[in-house]
């Protein structure tokens, strides 16, 4: 098993996580997104800890695996919850624990912060397998159903 270290982003690895998310996009929604918009997303989010973080996992170096959190305000628990987000791993690299790792970092800094109150995220409903990971991760189905009404870029 390869072994890997996890740390936050930094803006220096922008590129990086917006490459990723470039193929994330094309792998589960078989979408072409715009490099330069999501950069600059990417560099928003980087420049500004109060929307979220990104945690990067390394092998040797070189990123391997990401992972994004952004918060939701529940004034039903009076607290955080966190969203996971953008996560993907380098297809050389998976099925070897690296997404585990990284969603115990998150799920660990969120248990240590009294601010939060809970992860949630999305998962696209024909994606078994992804759903069946977090599902041995601990997470369950929610009672709630994904609307969305998305402005043209």
């Amino acid at each position: 098993m390869t072994e890997f270290d996890i740390r936050p982003a930094t803006r220096d690895d922008a590129a990086t996580i917006a490459d990723f998310n470039l193929r994330i996009a094309a792998e589960t929604e078989d979408t072409s997104l715009d490099r330069d918009l999501v950069t600059r997303g990417v560099r928003a989010l980087l420049d500004d800890e109060s929307r979220g973080r990104y945690y990067v996992a390394c092998a040797d170096g070189t990123i391997v695996g990401q992972i994004m959190h952004t918060r939701e305000w529940s004034d039903w628990r009076n607290g955080d919850i966190w969203w996971i987000q953008s996560v993907y791993v380098r297809q050389d690299h998976r099925r070897r624990g690296v997404f585990k790792r990284l969603h115990e970092h998150v799920k660990a800094l969120a248990g240590s912060d009294p601010g939060v109150v809970g992860l949630r995220l999305y998962v696209d409903a024909d994606n078994r397998g992804a759903q069946a990971t977090y599902e041995r991760l601990g997470m369950t189905s929610a009672r709630y159903h994904l609307m969305e009404d998305l402005f043209p870029l």
